[in-house]
């Protein structure tokens, strides 16, 4: 005599909601800096990369780090898409509010990237004073007919540069 057994328990399929893994990206190493030094026993305006003159270069940087997934590797390959807003936002009435674009296009098999930018604070258009520094990322679309969407945000903050007239 056969033996009865459900169907739930006998029949099989397989189902994966997860095949080709999640995206994610991390924003990592704010950082600005002057042609100044590291800083002295005694410090002078010169000599701290925090504090720059309105003609002397300075360097905005951001690190953006990718998971690594089927997904991602996809995405990478076909070209995505970075943009990262550097904010600088001025404290107090004097100091102007700046905003610097800075892209980049991520390559094949490469997870983590440097955005970074070079500039004079009156190239930037910024005055004498305070600023604290924020970056905000747009990554995607990537370089394909059928990608049209951004793909994720993000930002990071923390960072404080003073400019003072050269």
């Amino acid at each position: 005599m056969p033996v009865n057994i459900p169907n739930d328990i006998t029949s099989t399929k397989t189902v994966s909601t997860n095949i080709l893994g999640p995206v994610t990206f991390s924003l990592s190493d704010l950082d600005v800096a002057g042609s100044g030094a590291i800083m002295p026993p005694i410090p002078a305006p010169s000599d701290s990369p925090f504090i720059v003159a309105t003609d002397e270069m300075f360097k905005l940087s951001v690190n953006v780090e990718f998971n690594n997934s089927p997904l991602t590797k996809l995405l990478l390959c076909l070209g995505t898409q970075m943009k990262i807003r550097f904010s600088l936002e001025g404290v107090g009435q004097i100091a102007k509010e700046v905003d610097l674009d800075v892209t980049g296009v991520t390559q094949k098999g490469e997870y983590t990237y440097e955005l970074a930018l070079e500039t004079t604070p009156d190239a930037a258009g910024m005055t004498a004073g305070l600023y604290a520094i924020t970056a905000v990322a747009s990554i995607g679309p990537s370089n394909h007919a059928c990608a049209n969407d951004v793909y994720g945000f993000g930002y990071i903050a923390g960072r404080l540069l003073q400019v003072y007239d050269a």
